[in-house]
């Protein structure tokens, strides 16, 4: 995607005039690095990306309202889970701020009826540094998050809409949650991972097709359209931030690529590219 610079008026801005791609990726959980299949694709997808002018990430694990943005500078990571073991809280990933993007998501979301709020001190959650650190090893590339200041589709879908300029100065957006997301239901036996159960795959099956279908409608109504889908989310902060990339691919859809595929412990850990 090329280099990137920043013009007299601090814009960030990108050698190349390709529009960047936009990504949903189910990020799983801390113990997602001690899966190599899995870390070994989240690189592969970084390779082939290449290095970004900066990241724009949306976490299901950073709910704010009015939205808000994180620290502008680097801070200490936040370890937003509890119970693992410690090597899990010694992770570190010291990406650069990037303030220039902070203005410019400033710019193209606030108005009177939408303020946008900052807390200069909220590191990346683990839903944001666990793939950046598979993708972007070295921490080179300068990261923003920004909360999600509603789980409303539709509402989602519009904030990403707003984002997508971003994109054509070699911005990539991502929204991270996962794909099915229900750890009631999660089975951590041997046969789970190889034999998902049949609500997983019956949701990981409908969203594919809908979204090969470009049938935003249905993937906006989803707790109504999706086979079973007040099972693969109870609670629907994971599939959320899909609706963020969906809005920032707007009449893109059409190029839309599942990048990962299959399961974790019965959880679909499909993933897609757009663009």
């Amino acid at each position: 995607m090329g280099e990137s610079r920043n013009d007299a008026k601090g814009t960030i801005m990108s050698d190349t005039v390709s529009r960047t791609p936009v990504l949903y990726l189910s990020h799983g959980a801390p113990p997602l690095a001690d899966d190599r299949t899995w870390t070994s694709e989240l690189a592969g997808i970084g390779s082939r990306l290449g290095k970004p002018t900066a990241v724009l990430i949306v976490s299901a694990h950073w709910e704010a309202a009015p939205l808000t943005l994180a620290a502008t500078q680097t801070v200490p990571l936040l370890y937003d889970f509890w119970g693992f073991p410690e090597r899990y809280y010694q992770v570190e990933y010291a990406a650069p701020g990037a303030p220039e993007l902070a203005d410019q998501v400033r710019k193209l979301l606030h108005s009177p009826a939408t303020p946008v709020y900052d807390d200069p001190n909220r590191g990346l959650d683990h839903g944001a540094y666990v793939p950046l650190k598979e993708m972007y090893p070295d921490a080179e590339v300068p990261v923003l998050q920004v909360s999600m200041p509603t789980l409303d589709p539709l509402a989602l879908y519009e904030v990403g809409r707003k984002l997508a300029p971003l994109r054509d100065q070699g911005v990539l957006i991502i929204g991270s949650g996962f794909t099915t997301h229900n750890l009631r239901e999660m089975d951590m036996s041997r046969e789970a991972a190889q034999t998902p159960p049949a609500w997983s795959k019956e949701f990981d099956d409908w969203a594919e097709r809908a979204l090969a279908a470009q049938d935003v409608d249905a993937l906006i109504d989803f707790l109504h359209k999706a086979p079973a889908a007040r099972i693969a989310h109870p609670r629907t902060e994971h599939f959320a931030p899909l609706f963020v990339t969906l809005g920032a691919a707007d009449r893109e859809l059409d190029k839309a690529d599942s990048v990962i595929e299959g399961f974790w412990y019965g959880l679909s850990k499909r993933s897609w590219q757009i663009g």
